[in-house]
């Protein structure tokens, strides 16, 4: 007896609300009022009712819209009240009241119906949401409701987003909403002169999305009258046969318009006379006087008259119909003063765009310049000093990216490793460059072909020997979390903060390299020994010693050359042919043995080859060759480079 009263209670639990709905809240009233055509749910008409909520004013709005939106409102099919519910199991409910979210009690969904919105009904209730969430305390919701309104913007958003701009305290979220509120006045302002101002005002932005604001306003359509139209909606005026117009475009809009008889191909035209072949001539025409355009035409127009052939226009006949009408390119996207504010803003934004991207080639192209100055001015060096044509020298570049990558897998902090990576590599590549003249190079002075082979040898031995250690595969040198993104400076304009550094420690290398050479003995030596080796000698100079610490001193720098790559290139056995050739051009061009030669080269060279790049963007092995081609000739008026060496140091 006892169960079964605990069963009775229970079911009397479930069945009884726990508290009563308030049926005649202010939103529910609401929601009542558009009951019909929120049950019928469907995205044609549902508008009213989502417009209504979101005008209400009312506090439990928004969040009717939001669990509207998630699919967690139900409709009670006896009483049309609305409420909130969560499912307990599959057949239970537990319900909330949607005017203040109190939790009702648990029922058995036999009497209500989930509300189902459709992808297009949850894209309109969060448009709706988007007014609440410009208000929203939260900066980062009120950031993320201006996202929503640039990504599906509306008519409506425009006063919203006017009277949020109101009450905003954040200068940042304010001006980026009244930019938006300029670009929604640009599409959905009603007075033209407010559009035409916030038109004027974006002259010269680079946004992407201002463009893609103002460019539907000046799309046009192609029309032909037989004068030109005095309106002010008239873009341009085109002329037939030219780039924008090609003559067969023209005379198919003639035809289109039954201005003109339809033209046809010669090779269709070909066909259709021999096609009325008969004994040897055509329409009475002798086939052997068709040798002319203009009289097969003759006798097409024959076949014409005829009717053997449909009447088409002649060559002669669709010039002079071309010569009667004028072409011309109307506003149809909007009225024609707004259309003109826009298509002079998008010509100043143009003109900008231009200077922009100059800026930015130049920008790529000094951060390739410091690239190719690291890695040459070792070569520039070893080469002034001692005439050797070392062709291994980009091994020793790749030997100090594989250092740095040593270096990271013992260090784990990416910042300490390059710190540590960096006089390391010097060192590495410094002893190497030391043993390579000790054991090779010493031996081969004053036998240039001699030296290349050897140097050619060793740098494919250095090859293997870091395919056999490190494998074939690219290994990562990664660069410290404060080198990642790029320093945007706007929309165009833009670099990385690799390159920046890379930028930064070229010309830290080329202060010390000036510091070394006009500072120090070891400079003065090396000098000496550049401009006059036997003089040097006679003064107690040891050219022998000097060659050693110039080839080392060289190979070093290369080295720190390599850890820069590293950083933003791929880590392998072959990465130092990627830049002996345009180590050696750098070299070339600057002058051999100078210092500001070899940076003038490099600037020379980045430039160039950026430039190629920019004007063939899709063909990087043209740019190549065009660079090679140029410094071809560059050097057949400049043989000695931009800075030649003078007096005795060019002779020697």
């Amino acid at each position: 007896m006892l169960n079964i009263l605990r069963l009775l209670t229970f079911a009397l639990a479930v069945a009884a609300p726990a508290s009563a709905q308030q049926a005649d809240a202010p939103i529910q009233k609401v929601l009542q009022e558009h009951g019909d055509i929120i049950s019928k749910s469907s995205r044609r008409t549902i508008g009213p009712a989502i417009d209504a909520l979101a005008d209400s004013g009312l506090p439990a709005a928004r969040e009717v819209l939001n669990r509207w939106q998630a699919k967690q409102m139900w409709r009670n099919e006896e009483t049309g009240l609305y409420v909130f519910a969560e499912e307990v199991d599959s057949d239970t409910l537990r319900i909330f009241d949607v005017a203040d979210g109190m939790e009702i009690g648990t029922v058995p969904d036999d009497d209500y119906d989930q509300l189902k919105p459709n992808s297009g009904i949850r894209g309109m209730i969060g448009a709706a949401l988007v007014r609440f969430q410009l208000t929203d305390p939260d900066p980062a919701m009120r950031l993320q409701a201006l996202e929503t309104i640039a990504r599906d913007a509306e008519a409506a958003h425009l006063q919203t987003l006017r009277g949020a701009i109101e009450t905003e305290q954040d200068k940042a979220i304010a001006a980026a909403m009244v930019r938006l509120e300029r670009l929604l006045t640009i599409q959905f302002a009603e007075d033209d002169a407010d559009r035409i101002k916030a038109i004027e005002s974006f002259a010269g932005d680079l946004g992407v999305d201002v463009r893609a604001t103002l460019n539907p306003l000046v799309r046009t359509r192609l029309e032909t009258t037989d004068a030109v139209p005095e309106t002010k909606d008239v873009a341009r005026v085109l002329s037939p046969a030219s780039d924008a117009l090609p003559r067969e475009d023209a005379y198919d809009l003639l035809v289109s318009a039954d201005f003109a008889k339809p033209r046809i191909s010669r090779e269709d035209k070909r066909a259709a006379l021999v096609a009325n072949l008969e004994n040897g001539a055509v329409a009475g025409v002798q086939v052997a006087t068709l040798d002319t355009e203009a009289a097969r035409d003759i006798a097409y127009a024959v076949l014409a008259q005829q009717g053997k052939v449909e009447p088409v226009a002649t060559e002669a006949e669709i010039d002079a119909t071309l010569d009667k009408f004028v072409f011309f390119e109307r506003y149809i996207a909007a009225p024609p003063a707004v259309a003109l504010a826009a298509a002079s803003a998008l010509k100043s934004i143009e003109n900008k765009v231009a200077v922009n991207q100059g800026l930015d080639l130049g920008l790529d192209a000094l951060s390739l310049a410091s690239i190719y100055f690291l890695a040459a001015i070792g070569l520039a060096i070893t080469f002034g000093v001692m005439r050797v044509i070392n062709m291994a020298h980009g091994e020793f570049i790749m030997m100090g990216a594989y250092t740095g990558y040593v270096v990271q897998q013992i260090v784990p902090d990416y910042t300490l490793s390059i710190i540590i990576a960096l006089p390391l590599a010097f060192a590495v590549t410094f002893g190497a460059g030391v043993a390579m003249e000790r054991l090779v190079i010493r031996w081969l002075y004053h036998r240039p072909l001699e030296t290349l082979l050897a140097t050619f040898g060793i740098s494919i031995a250095l090859q293997q020997i870091a395919k056999n250690i490190f494998g074939t595969q690219a290994r990562p040198l990664t660069s410290p979390d404060w080198l990642d993104g790029s320093l945007i400076i706007n929309d165009i304009v833009s670099i990385s903060y690799i390159r920046i550094a890379i930028f930064v420690l070229a010309l830290l290398f080329l202060g010390l390299i000036l510091l070394v050479m006009n500072r120090t003995r070891l400079g003065l030596e090396v000098r000496a020994v550049t401009q006059n080796p036997r003089m040097a000698a006679s003064m107690g100079i040891n050219p022998d010693r000097i060659n050693m610490l110039t080839f080392g001193f060289g190979s070093g720098i290369a080295g720190i050359a390599g850890v820069a790559i590293g950083l933003y290139a791929k880590v392998t056995s072959e990465m130092g042919s990627d830049y002996i050739v345009q180590s050696f051009m750098t070299v070339v061009v600057g002058g051999v043995g100078n210092i500001w030669g070899t940076l003038l080269g490099a600037t020379l060279v980045g430039t160039l080859q950026k430039g190629i790049e920019f004007l063939n963007p899709s063909n990087t092995l043209a740019a190549q060759t065009y660079m090679i081609l140029f410094i071809i000739l560059f050097i057949q008026f400049r043989p000695r480079g931009i800075i030649a060496l003078k007096g005795r140091a060019a002779e020697a």
